[in-house]
């Protein structure tokens, strides 16, 4: 029976992370790039000014004066915690190991064809929410397929795609990743880490969704500072390496080597492949998850939200990943003859964890230790962030009295996360989390029109 879920699992997880879906995820970035004008090259001073650029002009951008609501930072904080897990950092290192240096330039590629999707994702996210009796926002990708496109089982499949992906990816496997690293650095027992993560979270999401922005505001920040100012002091030491770095990812982009005797351009199309993938894997653009916490914002005009979401992903890639990036190939750790050779045999390669760990270990002292703590904090964001978008659409599903009875399961899934390995349970969480975007890809083509309207008439006025 478990061969058989794992191989049925196996088809539909190639299926969906495939070449034929990846393509599907970059067109439906470069319609929106054609269509709005190339808008996040040719109007980066207006989405950065209006999103970056209020957080110290405007406190009204920081902090909700409905109480219904959230502000439009802890919205984008909510949104982003769930982006910046552990596949920023050990998601990079395993994209370096199977497609090369040149893998990080289709990432970038992605990401920036990326924003654009959440761009359109977050405006019909706030185009079509509504408030429920008691006055809260109710939106989410689920509903403006519902409201949009007039298919509500289409939006139901959504959301039950969107509960198992919180439960398996969005939480056991990230407890799992904390209690694994703190046990393996800090000799802390996977139980005593179940149980102190139940009771943290707990405090958090029993709090509603103006509790997590709260703590998202404070914790998003200082997770990403944190991390950032270990991978800057990291490329900085090595600092002569780096435009040779910049070179050898734009060159291996477009490699055509074969390797194990394959077919010649095997280099450009594992590079593509698995760039663009660990790219949304990482972002989560076209899956349409982080709408929910972006549909609470306080926000009034929905092409300021969607800019909102294009600060989201450029974080979280563009800049994130590519820091993991330039510290694994500035340090000297990475050995792509020995990947190749491994690949070419079949032998297992050098884990993501262990790569980057090392990486950080050239300059910092007790490296292992900081990438546990990055971890540890990585995963915690993402957890918090999982669990409104778990929540939104269990509510949308079961109805809002629902609600409460998740966050209790999400939080009692905690323990099980941390003590047991998952396994295949994170293999059909991947897919789950993958099989989101059918739903909202299709409206998100279907609806473009209105994406592209609301876009002219708020250049129009700005």
């Amino acid at each position: 029976m478990i061969e058989t879920i794992k191989e049925v699992n196996g088809f539909l997880n190639n299926f969906i992370w495939g070449p034929g879906m990846l393509a599907i995820f970059l067109s439906v970035g470069i319609m929106y790039t054609v269509r709005t004008h190339f808008f996040q090259f040719r109007r980066w001073r207006l989405w950065v000014g209006m999103t970056i650029g209020e957080i110290f002009r405007n406190k009204d951008v920081r902090k909700s004066k409905d109480i219904h609501s959230i502000s439009q930072f802890q919205s984008f904080c909510t949104a982003l915690a769930a982006t910046l897990g552990t596949g920023n950092i050990t998601g990079v290192a395993a994209a370096l190991i199977t497609g090369g240096p040149g893998a990080i330039f289709w990432m970038w590629v992605s990401a920036f064809l990326g924003m654009m999707t959440i761009y359109a994702e977050n405006v019909l996210g706030i185009r079509y929410r509504y408030r429920d009796k008691e006055g809260r926002w109710i939106g989410g990708a689920m509903v403006y397929i519902e409201r949009g496109l007039g298919c509500k089982w289409l939006a139901l499949l959504f959301a039950l795609f969107c509960i198992f992906a919180s439960l398996g990816m969005g939480n056991m496997t990230q407890a799992n990743s904390i209690a694994s690293g703190l046990k393996e650095t800090f000799s802390i027992p996977p139980f005593y880490t179940g149980v102190a993560m139940m009771i943290i979270v707990a405090l958090v999401l029993l709090g509603g969704i103006q509790r997590i922005g709260s703590v998202m505001e404070k914790v998003v920040p200082f997770v990403a500072f944190f991390y950032m100012a270990g991978g800057i002091i990291v490329i900085a030491y090595h600092w002569q390496a780096v435009p040779e770095v910049f070179q050898l990812i734009c060159k291996e982009a477009f490699k055509l080597r074969a390797v194990g005797g394959g077919v010649l351009g095997y280099g450009l199309h594992k590079a593509m492949k698995t760039g663009i993938s660990r790219g949304v894997f990482s972002n989560e653009a076209g899956l349409g998850s982080s709408v929910m916490a972006h549909a609470a914002s306080d926000v009034e005009l929905a092409a300021v939200q969607g800019m909102w979401g294009m600060v989201e992903v450029f974080i979280d890639t563009i800049v994130v990943c590519t820091v993991t990036a330039f510290v694994i190939l500035t340090s000297g750790v990475y050995n792509a003859p020995l990947y190749l050779k491994n690949m070419a045999i079949g032998v297992e390669n050098i884990d993501g964890t262990t790569l980057t760990g090392a990486a950080f270990a050239t300059v910092i002292p007790s490296g292992d230790k900081f990438m546990a703590l990055s971890i540890v904090l990585f995963a915690f964001a993402t957890i918090v962030g999982w669990a409104y978008f778990g929540e939104r659409t269990f509510a949308y599903v079961f109805g809002e009295k629902s609600a409460f009875f998740y966050k209790l399961l999400y939080i009692v899934m905690i323990l099980p996360g941390c003590l047991i390995a998952p396994g295949l349970m994170w293999e059909i969480a991947d897919t789950l989390n993958g099989f989101m975007a059918l739903p909202n890809l299709t409206a998100l083509f279907l609806l473009s029109t209105q994406v592209v309207h609301i876009t002219k008439e708020y250049q129009r006025e700005a």
